[in-house]
């Protein structure tokens, strides 16, 4: 029988709570031979404890979102936290009704606990705002934010009425994606708005910039190793474990196997030090200057 965590939570703008680490669901269901794995996968981190799913209508075209769904059927629906996006062009009066309903479907739910803009667009803010403020009095979302939005767009949203019921912005973090220390962090902190993590050890590891240079890669890194070394731990939970050392920073890792799964879930009790911040951005630096938003 499987043991289950003890989870972290953050707290949001709005007073609730929202798991510190989670479950993606990014490329799950592109292939059907790995439909069941993926499916049995999601339900062994559900009872370990991760019961926060994050998911978006444009993944697979819906189809990780189903798998999602068969995934936590055999759930209490109040234990779980379950989170999609909507495309920005389907962010207006004419769609999101129906891209959420099909969200819904897909998922087995009624309602989402966190319903996300996927990135700007061509979103008209002011009506994205009030189409989500609708939705939440009415009872399908308990709460909205945005996905890969930078200071200037935060700034806008910021501008338009209840733009700042905003509880969450999910962005691109990890060791070799540090943009956000920049300016964005500062900028959300001062507005009480934390972060959601995507792809928070990377590219399996392996990082490119935005015009298809590769990096070093993460997992080959000499001080990631050694770090990693010293607290007797894989560079996978070091990788996870330097993005949850930030208090309002979720962590959605994309895992499968059990055993991916359960190195995922010790990354929550690693503590890291000064000393290995440093030396970690010995080798992937914290920015200097503004970088344009890395995201995928």
């Amino acid at each position: 029988m499987t043991k289950e965590i003890k989870n972290k939570m953050i707290r949001l703008p709005d007073g609730s709570f929202m798991p510190k680490l989670g479950q993606g669901t990014w490329q799950m269901g592109e292939d059907d031979q790995k439909k069941e794995k993926e499916i049995a996968g999601l339900e062994y981190g559900i009872r370990l404890g991760l019961h926060l799913l994050d998911s978006a209508e444009m993944y697979a075209d819906g189809k990780a979102e189903m798998i999602a769904g068969e995934a936590v059927k055999s759930f209490k629906r109040s234990d779980l936290y379950l989170v999609s996006k909507v495309y920005p062009q389907n962010a207006c009066k004419a769609h999101i009704y129906s891209s959420l309903e099909r969200s819904l479907k897909l998922l087995g739910t009624d309602y989402l606990d966190l319903y996300l803009l996927h990135w700007r667009g061509d979103a008209d803010l002011s009506e994205t705002v009030y189409l989500m403020e609708e939705l939440k009095n009415k009872g399908k979302i308990r709460r909205w934010g945005v996905s890969n939005f930078d200071v200037a767009d935060m700034e806008d949203l910021w501008k338009v009425p209840d733009g700042r019921n905003c509880c969450v912005n999910q962005i691109l973090y990890n060791l070799g994606s540090r943009g956000i220390e920049f300016d964005l962090l500062q900028w959300q902190r001062e507005k009480h708005v934390p972060f959601m993590a995507y792809s928070p050890v990377g590219q399996a590891g392996a990082l490119v910039t935005q015009d298809g240079v590769s990096k070093e890669a993460l997992m080959k890194d000499v001080n990631v190793l050694e770090v990693a070394r010293r607290h007797g731990i894989s560079v996978v939970q070091l990788l996870l474990a330097f993005v949850l050392r930030l208090e309002d920073m979720v962590a959605i890792p994309k895992a499968v196997s059990p055993a991916h799964i359960d190195e995922n879930a010790a990354a929550l009790d690693i503590v890291l030090t000064e000393e290995d911040i440093d030396q970690l951005s010995a080798s992937f630096p914290a920015p200097t200057e503004k970088m344009p938003m890395e995201k995928y």
